[in-house]
C-alpha cells in the first residue's frame, strides 16, 4: 500500500513540476511532420512552431476602422491624428469632439462630418490645420499624410493619404484598410481636389502612417483578368515528384504480372487525391 501511495505522489511531482511546459503564444500554431528517410535531411523537427497573424490584422494596420457607415470622418482623422501626431484617441472621442466643435446641426443633416469640423476640432486641441486644393504632385510634395475625399462605388468617402510611390497613391482606407490606386484611378476619384494638413513640428511626427513593404503588396487589374479563370498546369513527372514527395510508403509485393518487378517486394506510394469541385 505504502509503494502504490509513493508511487502515485512521485507520478504527480513529475507530471505538474518535472516539465517545463512553457506557455503557448496567442499566434503560435503547431505541427505535425512525419521524419522522412528520403529527405535528406534527419535534423527537422517532428512538432515546430509557427507564428502567424490575421491577414486583417496587417490589412489593417495603423488604421482606425470606422464603426459606423457614416462615420468616416471622425475614423480617418482619428487614424491622422493617432498615427501622425501621436494621439490616442478613439473614434468616439474624435467623433464626440466634431459634434462639440463643428457645426452640430448641418452634421446631424447631413450624417457626415465635414473637413471646416475637422478643423474646429484639431484648433481645439491646440494645433494648425487647414483644407487646400491642388494637384497630385502639390499632394506628394508635402511629404506628409493627409485627409483626402473622395468619390468611389457611388459613395462619398474619407481617406488618408500615406504616399505616392511608382505611379501608385497609397491610402488609408477606414473602412477597407490599407489599399492603393494607380495614378490615373486615384486622379479620377479625388473629390475636388482637396486635401486636409495636420502641422506638425518635424521632430513630433510620427511614423505608423509610413508606407512598408506589405503596402506594396498588390496585384493589378490586367493580371487578375488575366488569371482569374486559367487552371495553371504542370509536367506530370513533376506533380508525381511532389506527390511522392508529400505522401508515406509502405513496402508490398508487387503482383502486376506485366511490371519488371512482378514478385518482388518495392515501396508503395500512398498518396492522398483530392478532387476540385
Amino acid at each position: 500500500m505504502l509503494e502504490i501511495a509513493l508511487g502515485s505522489a512521485l507520478m504527480y511531482y513529475f507530471a505538474t513540476q518535472a516539465f517545463d511546459i512553457k506557455e503557448k503564444p496567442p499566434e503560435a500554431v503547431y505541427y505535425t511532420e512525419t521524419l522522412d528517410s528520403r529527405n535528406p535531411s534527419f535534423t527537422r523537427m517532428h512538432r515546430e512552431q509557427v507564428l502567424i497573424k490575421p491577414a486583417l490584422e496587417d490589412q489593417f494596420r495603423g488604421i482606425v476602422r470606422q464603426a459606423y457607415d457614416y462615420s468616416c470622418g471622425s475614423a480617418a482623422l482619428t487614424t491622422l491624428l493617432n498615427g501622425y501626431v501621436g494621439t490616442q484617441l478613439s473614434e468616439q472621442q474624435t467623433m464626440n469632439g466634431l459634434l462639440n466643435y463643428g457645426e452640430y446641426d448641418r452634421i446631424i443633416e447631413r450624417r457626415s462630418f465635414s473637413l471646416l469640423d475637422m478643423k474646429r476640432f484639431v484648433s481645439a486641441l491646440g494645433m494648425e490645420s487647414g483644407g487646400y486644393k491642388g494637384e497630385l504632385a502639390d499632394l506628394v510634395k508635402q511629404g506628409q499624410p493627409a485627409i483626402v475625399p473622395i468619390s468611389y462605388a457611388g459613395f462619398k468617402h474619407f481617406v488618408v493619404f500615406k504616399a505616392y510611390k511608382n505611379g501608385r497613391v497609397y491610402v488609408a482606407d477606414p473602412a477597407l484598410g490599407n489599399i492603393s490606386f494607380d495614378e490615373e484611378r486615384f486622379k479620377q476619384i479625388w473629390e475636388n481636389n482637396t486635401l486636409f494638413l495636420v502641422n506638425v513640428a518635424p521632430q513630433n511626427r510620427k511614423g505608423m502612417l509610413a508606407l512598408q513593404d506589405s503596402d506594396m503588396r498588390h496585384v493589378d487589374d490586367s493580371t487578375v483578368n488575366r488569371y482569374a479563370f486559367v487552371d495553371i498546369q504542370y509536367p506530370q513527372a513533376y506533380m508525381d515528384r511532389i506527390a511522392d514527395k508529400a505522401s508515406t510508403i509502405r513496402l508490398e509485393r508487387d503482383l502486376n504480372k506485366n511490371s519488371e518487378s512482378y514478385g518482388q517486394d518495392t515501396f508503395k506510394f500512398l498518396r492522398l487525391y483530392y478532387k476540385s469541385k
